[in-house]
């Protein structure tokens, strides 16, 4: 996925089944990683772009996120765009939807307290190690060792999408240029692809996304300017 990723795993479970899940997760990673990259050219998403693979022939996983895509493309007016780029690419709900998937496989095999982190996309259940809730640290966007905010919770996916690492690389899809206004933007919510999706449209959209923001009543967020102003949800769940 050309990042880093964490697993932490907070339960009391004999080191042989904590080693498994976590290969589990890595090898699930892994295996996204090499169906939906945009990079390697024998993946399914450049197959399907270069018409080598016709849709109804890819995998079932394939076919779900490009429809969820095509719905995100509705609720976003146009803003969180799978062809934004020309070709196809999904990246922008692929990482936190299958960071999610890990995260729901882990709960279900009863790792009901862990935190995965897949560059800054986070998907924490139950308690850390401490027996607190997780806290999860939105990095500043001007300072890579520092945080800009802190947020804490036993069950939240907090989706960043950023302009600090690789620049103005997503694209406003109406005018074809890259998005400007926005320097970062957070969501919040319980879907960590959906909050991946939202946040990648809000830098899409630049200012005007921290009105529609607003208007979603189930998520929180939290937004820097490249004017350097922070913003956020009332509700948001700072740590104190």
């Amino acid at each position: 996925m050309g990042t880093a990723i964490s697993l932490d795993l907070a339960d009391d479970l004999p080191a042989a089944a904590l080693a498994g899940l976590a290969g589990d997760v890595f090898a699930w990673l892994r295996e996204v990683d090499a169906r939906f990259s945009t990079y390697r050219a024998d993946s399914e998403v450049c197959r399907v772009d270069r018409g080598e693979l016709p849709l109804a022939g890819a995998g079932a996983d394939l076919r779900a996120v490009l429809e969820r895509c095509a719905d995100l493309w509705q609720v976003t007016d146009g803003f969180f765009d799978a062809y934004a780029t020309g070709r196809l690419d999904p990246s922008g709900y692929v990482k936190g939807w299958a960071v999610q998937v890990a995260s729901d496989r882990l709960v279900a095999a009863g790792a009901a307290n862990h935190c995965l982190n897949a560059g800054g996309d986070v998907r924490v259940r139950g308690h850390s190690p401490t027996g607190q809730p997780w806290r999860i640290g939105v990095r500043h966007p001007w300072d890579a060792m520092a945080t800009c905010l802190v947020l804490t919770g036993t069950d939240l996916a907090v989706a960043t999408s950023g302009v600090y690492e690789r620049g103005h690389h997503v694209l406003d899809p109406r005018r074809g240029v890259p998005a400007r206004g926005l320097r970062s933007v957070t969501v919040v919510g319980s879907d960590l692809g959906l909050a991946d999706a939202y946040a990648t449209a809000a830098v899409a959209m630049g200012p005007a996304g921290i009105g529609w923001l607003d208007g979603l009543s189930d998520h929180q967020h939290a937004v820097v300017t490249d004017d350097a102003r922070l913003l956020h949800s009332t509700a948001l769940p700072l740590a104190g």
